[in-house]
């Protein structure tokens, strides 16, 4: 069994990690009985710590927000993860919180073991950052709103602003941000319209308070991110086609860009749905995919294979 001390440093790093607990549940990991929980509950409020407690079947212990910030406690990977975080929004990825990010990273390299200021130092010399053009920054409480509802599984309420410029109210089960490419993005499950959607966090506008609060789906973290990946992928493309190939789906999936959606057609044969900037682009994905296919409904796309059978031809010495 822990001694007091050491065991109250535990039940405070389990309370940091997830938002409730329940009595049972940390005295299994604790080791000790539940009235050993409720005793080690009241020490931790005597130092300042806002532990607040649900009673019934159901309830628990939460880890609130006081008037104060006390201590955390973090590991060697979380300190690290945290210093780097604050270096990359010191760049200025968020609005308005470079100079904050700055000071809080000082700070917490005042207290950082000399082998964690180390590594961070090392992981910091070695990046360099460069400035998206004219990539949209985040508001940083837009940010942390959308955090807070993804944390406290509560849905959350927004306008939206599309790529158009036509705006729409939103209420949505957040599940995870996603940052790519500069941007941030929010995979949300819409309950208007009954399916998942992503959202640019830097059109997002939170209504407060949130909704009610929500089980959250279960999904893949590959899932989501491939699903973030597709749609911003696929909302760039001027030109579109679809195309059947002379192969199964699993063999063209894995050579084509991820954005693309590939659908079975027999065991042999599959449809793409592709896209890309040009014709020329779109050319040279289906080439190197290499196998035979037939174009469906793009005559544009066509019309260049055409005059490149051709010019292909002729560089061979046939034409």
């Amino acid at each position: 069994m822990l001694e007091t001390s050491a065991r109250l440093l535990r039940l405070l790093s389990l309370l940091q990690t997830r938002r409730d607990w329940t009595g049972p549940a940390l005295a299994e990991r604790l080791g000790v009985s539940t009235r050993t929980v409720r005793t080690d509950i009241e020490r931790l409020r005597t130092l300042g710590y806002p532990v607040h407690a649900t009673p019934g079947v159901a309830g628990g212990y939460r880890l609130g927000a006081g008037s104060a910030l006390p201590p955390l406690l973090l590991d060697d990977e979380e300190a690290v993860a945290v210093a780097v975080g604050l270096v990359t929004a010191a760049n200025g990825a968020v609005t308005g919180i470079e100079e904050t990010s700055l000071r809080a990273l000082a700070k917490l390299q005042q207290v950082l073991p000399a082998r964690l200021r180390h590594r961070v130092e090392t992981l910091t010399s070695a990046t360099v950052h460069v400035p998206g053009r004219g990539e949209p920054t985040v508001d940083a409480a837009v940010l942390t709103a959308v955090a807070g509802a993804i944390r406290a599984s509560e849905r959350l309420r927004f306008d939206y602003e599309t790529h158009s410029g036509t705006s729409s109210r939103r209420d949505v089960e957040p599940h995870r941000m996603v940052h790519l490419r500069g941007r941030w993005y929010l995979v949300a499950w819409d309950v208007a319209r009954d399916d998942w959607r992503t959202f640019r966090v830097d059109r997002i506008t939170p209504k407060i308070p949130n909704g009610p609060r929500f089980t959250p789906r279960a999904v893949p973290e590959k899932e989501i991110a491939e699903r973030v990946q597709r749609g911003v992928d696929a909302a760039t493309w001027r030109y579109r086609a679809r195309v059947r190939m002379a192969a199964p789906a699993q063999a063209i999936r894995a050579r084509l860009p991820a954005a693309v959606e590939v659908e079975p057609d027999g065991p042999q044969h599959c449809v793409v749905h592709v896209g890309s900037d040009s014709p020329q682009l779109l050319t040279l994905y289906l080439g190197l995919a290499d196998v035979d296919f037939e174009v469906l409904d793009a005559p544009a796309l066509a019309e260049h294979l055409a005059a490149t059978a051709a010019r292909f031809r002729r560089a061979a010495g046939q034409g």
